[in-house]
């Protein structure tokens, strides 16, 4: 047996759709002279005439809100004609589909969507203009896929109008027309490094659905412009989000 055929359970996924996932961790991008957007740095490989820049801010409203709230996706503009492989440290990938919808996604999980959906930054009711972690996420509103990365496999909560509550790093996307609003348990052992580490939550409101997943989100590298997990930036923006 030769080494390629040995490698054939590896094989790439051949399909005709814009999106098509590659086992469960990478997906493919079928270009046709059209540009999408991407999780900066997220492409592992690609053939044809392909092009990457960053996607800068999105417009000058949208330049503000990251300015003032430090959030929102880092994303980058991919165009040309081609075959893009995307992926996100091995992490999975729910591939979904807007069909004239919208959904809003967590910054931190969103890897790619297409050329034909909005995009904006989104508050979560009550938090203060400086506190982030999770707290200001994406809101994408069209037609067309969109690749949304899980830490492990998510599982998906329905929401019956019965209040839900979650890790802001843990719900990972959710349907439109569910409210989000933030939930505190302060008392004097969180200022004293004694309290339950679960000290801000989300909660969720309405009828709709809910993602989450395993996991309060992958510690990101200082080479990706991070300094640390997203549940340490929460935490520490407690008396930011009081004082808000």
């Amino acid at each position: 047996m030769s080494v390629e055929a040995s490698l054939n359970e590896f094989k790439e996924t051949a399909g005709t759709e814009a999106f098509e996932m590659q086992g469960s961790k990478m997906v493919k991008v079928q270009l046709r002279d059209e540009t999408i957007q991407a999780k900066l740095g997220s492409m592992v490989a690609y053939q044809g005439d392909v092009k990457f820049e960053h996607a800068g801010s999105g417009g000058l409203k949208r330049m503000a809100k990251k300015a003032v709230t430090g959030e929102g996706a880092q994303l980058m503009k991919i165009s040309g004609s081609g075959e893009v492989f995307l992926a996100d440290l091995a992490q999975e990938i729910q591939l979904l589909k807007l069909s004239d919808e919208a959904i809003t996604v967590n910054g931190a999980n969103l890897l790619a969507f297409d050329a034909d959906i909005d995009w904006d930054i989104k508050k979560v009711d009550g938090v203060s203009g400086f506190m982030g972690g999770g707290m200001f996420n994406t809101h994408l509103s069209g037609s067309g896929y969109v690749g949304i990365l899980s830490d492990g496999p998510p599982v998906l909560l329905e929401l019956d109008g019965t209040d839900t509550f979650a890790d802001p790093q843990a719900a990972i996307t959710w349907s439109d027309g569910v409210k989000t609003s933030v939930k505190t348990d302060v008392n004097l052992k969180t200022f004293i490094g004694r309290g339950s580490g679960e000290t801000v939550q989300m909660a969720f409101t309405g009828e709709g659905w809910l993602l989450i997943q395993p996991s309060e989100g992958r510690v990101t590298s200082t080479a990706a412009g991070g300094g640390g997990s997203s549940a340490s930036s929460a935490s520490g923006a407690i008396g930011k989000l009081l004082s808000g």
